[in-house]
């Protein structure tokens, strides 16, 4: 009977299995792993270190020092985590390669009598199907997307619309930024670049190609993450932009809500501002900061929508969805949650 199983496969069955395990060290876990998977580490981070440089010294002795790292991290686990579960407890366990770490695990697990299973390729076969997918899949959707200028309630109409049972693409939920220099969330890392691709490919394993994906429009990057190409040329090509209108005043209160964090540390947010002394000129740069400092955060938001943010997006939506200068706005009169929730049910009727 074959006990290993390939990335296709895998792909196929990956919510059949009773668990998936992830036999790499913590610190590999961290940063990225498959949907679901959790951490049984046959080597901690140490160990993988210590073992690794020995290796390069004495083949043999960091082989016979791995063993019996390994042996005894797998006795600790298999004592901690597996009573009480049944004969017909079906896991896939994988590691970065498929080799050894995982073989060991699988080995003891499968010797209990689990219906255990080893995931050829390990880690690194998974990485490379995420990223062929993440290429490929967005060509088989179709997308209707929100563009408006900054603070006009694209996130809470996606919001909206997710509640109304609507097939939502949150971009900026997965990459925990909300896409500008000013957009990294309080208290909350973004992920890796290789966990913001897992996050985008189980989203888009899960949609429908019948139904219509609602979708932000957004640059190539949100923060330090960058989107894929084949994603963005899908947007751009069979995206149909839908144009979302709010009044100024109910976008700088908008703005206030999302950025309200600011107020406690106005010099983190003057900082911020710094990066864009190269593109609008340490002058004006400087008398928003003085705006900042003085706590006149309404006037300051209002300038930057002004002066930075609607000039830059405005152009950024001529090149990438020119068809927008013809499509009648969607007006929110204004961002109360019965607002949104009627516009999301128009939107959604006539998807």
């Amino acid at each position: 009977m074959n006990y290993t199983i390939g990335i296709q496969d895998a792909v196929t069955e990956l919510d059949r299995f009773d668990a998936i395990l992830d036999a790499r060290s913590p610190s590999e876990f961290a940063e990225d792993h498959l949907p679901g998977a959790e951490n049984w580490p046959v080597l901690d981070d140490d160990e993988r270190r210590i073992v690794g440089t020995l290796y390069k010294q004495d083949p043999h002795e960091a082989r016979r020092l791995g063993a019996t790292l390994v042996a005894r991290n797998v006795a600790r686990l298999l004592d901690e985590r597996t009573g009480g579960l049944p004969k017909t407890w079906r896991p896939l366990v994988y590691c970065w390669r498929g080799g050894q770490r995982s073989l060991s695990l699988h080995w003891f697990l499968g010797q209990i009598g689990f219906r255990s299973r080893q995931l050829v390729g390990g880690y690194k076969a998974y990485r490379a199907q995420v990223r062929d997918d993440i290429e490929q899949w967005p060509a088989d959707f179709r997308y209707r997307v929100l563009c408006g200028l900054t603070g006009c309630g694209k996130t809470r109409l996606l919001q909206a619309l997710a509640a109304e049972g609507a097939q939502v693409l949150d971009l900026e939920a997965l990459a925990a930024h909300r896409g500008s220099v000013l957009g990294n969330l309080p208290g909350q890392p973004q992920p890796t670049q290789k966990g913001f691709d897992s996050a985008l490919w189980v989203a888009l394993r899960g949609f429908d190609p019948q139904r219509p994906v609602f979708v932000e429009s957004e640059s190539r990057k949100i923060g330090r993450i960058a989107l894929s190409a084949g994603l963005l040329a899908a947007l751009h090509a069979q995206g149909r932009p839908l144009w979302i209108e709010l009044p100024e005043a109910a976008r700088v209160e908008l703005l206030l809500q999302d950025y309200a964090h600011f107020a406690a540390d106005p010099e983190s947010f003057c900082a911020r501002l710094d990066d864009l002394v190269e593109l609008r000129g340490r002058a004006r740069v400087a008398a928003w900061q003085a705006q900042a400092r003085a706590g006149d955060w309404a006037g300051v938001f209002a300038a930057l929508m002004r002066e930075h943010y609607d000039p830059g997006y405005a152009a950024s939506l001529r090149r990438h969805f020119p068809a927008v200068a013809d499509v009648p706005p969607v007006v929110l009169a204004d961002a109360r949650p019965a607002t949104l929730r009627d516009v999301a049910r128009q939107l959604l009727a006539t998807a």
